[in-house]
């Protein structure tokens, strides 16, 4: 599991991809992988709804499981990806470029601090595996 050294991960295994004050949430390979195949997505939020950490903001469905998405940050919803409810495959195939989910603007950039590295993430990730 290769995870992107300039991403933050949740232990909820979401990730965050940040530039300038927007960061980009989706979920990682490891969590895709748990799932196994995507079958069914549904956004739970839409552009302009503000929310707070933790909150869902997605609902993904596989052959394994239903999980929702919870976001590890806090913010206002900018854009979701709407091409994912009709290519929720990319989750499986593409989790950390064309699967994004949403985008939001941070209201309380500090949270990031709590976020994994990408190193920390992949040794929690082996970890659990054992």
């Amino acid at each position: 599991m290769s995870n992107p050294s300039n991403f933050k991960f949740a232990k909820t295994d979401e990730w965050v991809n940040v530039a300038g004050n927007v960061a980009t949430i989706g979920v990682s390979d490891y969590a895709q992988s748990q799932l196994s195949d995507i079958v069914y997505l549904e956004f739970l939020v839409e552009p302009g709804d503000e929310f707070s950490k933790g909150d869902s903001l997605v609902t993904l469905e596989s052959v394994k499981a239903a999980a929702d998405v919870s976001s590890p940050v806090s913010g206002k919803v900018v854009e979701i990806n709407e091409a994912l409810t009709d290519d929720f495959e990319a989750v499986n195939a593409d989790p950390f470029g064309r699967a994004w989910m949403v985008k939001v603007e941070l209201s309380d950039p500090s949270e990031l601090d709590s976020l994994m590295s990408a190193d920390v993430y992949t040794t929690y990730c082996e970890e659990r595996d054992h």
